[in-house]
């Protein structure tokens, strides 16, 4: 896959905003603030950084994966499948419609391109990248997995759990990002359960951590 530049990335960013903002109007229903919030990341991710092929294959051999596990954000996912050739473009005009395989939630029942895993059910993302980094070690495959998860969903158990695996059996082929926006469905983190400092609990489950404090810089991500 030939890099992109700054410019070039930028410019897509801008194109899947408006993708998010009118896939969201058009039925009025949808979660626009998360989408907006990840869209330099998953576009970067995308565009630049994983090997990925739009001619899709589930078992993702020989490929970077990714897995979103908000799938709240659904609308970000598509548009940027859409963009980068899995399904046309005009599709994206039928999300969250009756029939339509653009579901609220990501699912793969649906039999689109690039889906992997339903997800929307927070807190079990990490889990199945985990599994899914274990198997491209078992199959000698080199490719990365990528997991995006929000940080609402750092209130979940489940997600402490996969993080004290993946450190206890090393999965160092696995990269995890959190959406901090310290918003979540029932209002703020800081009220709903305080998340308090998540870096120090990442690292003190063995996690080597990043911050990426200008998340809509393209040239900061």
């Amino acid at each position: 896959m030939e890099k992109k530049s700054i410019d070039q990335l930028e410019q897509i960013s801008s194109q899947v905003r408006r993708d998010c903002l009118r896939m969201v109007h058009a039925v009025q229903s949808g979660h626009p603030g998360a989408a907006l919030g990840m869209c330099e990341y998953v576009v970067a991710l995308y565009f630049n950084e994983m090997e990925h092929n739009s001619d899709f294959k589930m078992e993702g051999k020989g490929e970077d994966l990714f897995f979103l596990s908000n799938g709240h954000v659904s609308a970000l996912w598509y548009s940027v499948l859409a963009r980068s050739g899995y399904f046309g473009v005009q599709e994206l005009g039928t999300f969250r419609k009756l029939n339509s395989r653009l579901q609220g939630h990501p699912a793969t029942e649906e039999g689109l391109p690039g889906i992997r895993i339903a997800s929307g059910s927070l807190g079990q993302g990490l889990s199945v990248g985990i599994g899914a980094a274990q198997a491209k070690k078992l199959d000698q495959d080199d490719k990365l997995v990528y997991v995006i998860m929000g940080d609402g969903e750092q209130q979940e158990g489940q997600v402490w759990e996969a993080a004290m695996y993946a450190a206890h059996h090393k999965v160092d082929n696995l990269i995890a990002a959190i959406d901090l926006n310290r918003q979540q469905i029932d209002g703020p983190t800081a009220k709903v359960m305080d998340l308090i400092d998540l870096r120090a609990k990442w690292e003190a489950f063995g996690w080597q951590v990043i911050d990426i404090e200008k998340g809509n810089d393209m040239a900061a991500v």
